[in-house]
């Protein structure tokens, strides 16, 4: 077993890292998991299904948003069926296209107070989904710190004790 390293954290936060199980592969969709089994609908779905009969802006989102995940470090993307899923070991930022803009949804151990925030789930005891709706490429740049935050999350990074603002 191998230690894996996650590039996101660029010193920010104090990290605990433990040597970690390899993910599990669902042999009839192909989609990893960190648990062995775990409950999923699984299927194959195409990621340019998700922007047929959208403005051509929704897609322009959603390659500037997959460029800047694609800095933090290695990443799957997985085209479900309402939604598009990034994931490192686990899950965690996802969008759902729309006609003409991108919903998206970030998984934080915090409460991260936005001007761009629409809505926040907290699913406790330290999770908190962040939903942002995407107009324009500038709110991805605007946005950036809390990507970056969650893909620490989806390398399962011990990120210390999470703080509330």
């Amino acid at each position: 077993m191998r230690e894996v390293l996650c590039a996101a954290n660029f010193g920010k936060f104090p990290l605990t890292m433990a040597k970690k199980k390899p993910l599990w592969t669902c042999p009839r969709c192909g989609h990893r998991f960190v648990t062995q089994n775990l409950w999923h609908s699984c299927g194959h779905y195409s990621l340019n299904d998700h922007f047929v009969d959208k403005d051509p802006l929704v897609r322009e989102l959603f390659d500037a948003l997959t460029k800047q995940i694609r800095r933090y470090g290695p990443v799957t993307i997985y085209a479900q069926k309402t939604r598009i899923v990034f994931q490192v070991r686990v899950r965690f930022v996802s969008v759902t296209s729309r006609k003409q803009w991108l919903d998206c949804t970030v998984w934080l151990k915090r409460r991260a107070d936005h001007p761009l925030l629409r809505r926040l789930e907290f699913l406790p005891p330290y999770n908190y989904i962040h939903h942002f709706r995407l107009t324009e490429k500038v709110q991805i740049d605007q946005i950036e710190p809390l990507f970056r935050e969650s893909y620490a999350i989806g390398c399962q990074e011990d990120l210390g004790a999470p703080s509330v603002k």
